[in-house]
């Protein structure tokens, strides 16, 4: 069968996610929309019926999908979609959010044909204590292209999207794991800060405001370290405990390079 548009649709607070869709979709078409649920402004209600093959992706946090994509996610209502689902995670472990998202996608009306755990930099790291820095890589996008040129003769080869297919992923049910339940947030060192903004515009939950400085509401912020990663003058820092402890620990512990894992 022919697909007659390809769409990417997903949720990547520091872009690794995106990275990958954009990977994927370069082995199957050459002209994709972008769907882009990160930010709160974007998120809408959208349809996608049987023509349409739908790449949807997010990251891991602590081995499931973060409840804002999940939220963002169930906008979407499809008619036998045939999709293929992606999550990325930072060299740990993906457990159960490839699962969790597939079993998402059936409830909304899609129909998983294939599915894929790729790793990206993890949120928490840094030059300094690094944690799969710089993936996805050469590597990694060389592999998303092959899995996309895949993903395309499996369509070419089917029928009709009726067609029964039974995609198997790892994973447990019931999930277990999660992010940790925790009221932390990112602080700024005000003498670097220059108040610019980009933190604000890129924060996926609205948790930071401008208004002659920098403010966060703690308890909206999922430490996605977006404002971090992306702060032009690396005004944004962890002055949390806890959450350097976890970083030292990770790089510690997830320091071996891990490969991406294709399904279907």
């Amino acid at each position: 069968m022919e697909v007659n548009q390809v769409k990417l649709i997903y949720f990547s607070p520091t872009g690794t996610t995106q990275k990958v869709l954009e990977s994927i979709a370069k082995g199957i078409a050459e002209d994709v929309v972008h769907i882009n649920l990160t930010l709160p402004q974007n998120v809408q209600q959208l349809s996608f019926s049987s023509d349409e093959l739908i790449l949807i992706g997010a990251p891991v946090y602590g081995g499931r999908l973060p409840v804002d994509a999940i939220n963002r996610f169930r906008q979407l209502k499809a008619s036998k979609t045939l999709a293929i689902l992606v999550v990325v995670y930072g060299n740990r472990e993906f457990e159960d959010a490839l699962l969790e998202l597939k079993n998402l996608a059936i409830e909304l009306g899609f129909k998983p044909i294939a599915g894929a755990a790729f790793i990206g930099e993890h949120s928490f790291a840094s030059d300094d204590i690094p944690i799969a820095n710089g993936r996805p890589d050469s590597l990694d996008v060389q592999k998303a292209m092959a899995f996309g040129a895949q993903i395309k003769d499996k369509i070419r080869a089917l029928q009709s999207p009726d067609v029964q297919m039974d995609l198997e992923i790892p994973g447990r049910f019931p999930y277990e794991g999660g992010a940790r339940a925790m009221t932390v947030a990112p602080v700024t060192n005000e003498d670097a800060c220059t108040v610019c903004g980009t933190c604000a515009d890129l924060c996926p939950t609205a948790a930071i405001s401008i208004n002659g400085s920098v403010a966060t509401q703690i308890e909206l912020c999922i430490r996605c370290c977006a404002c971090i990663k992306n702060c032009p003058e690396d005004a944004r820092y962890w002055e949390d405990d806890t959450i350097k402890n976890i970083t030292r620990w990770l790089h510690e512990n997830c320091s071996s390079r891990k490969e991406p894992q294709i399904f279907g």
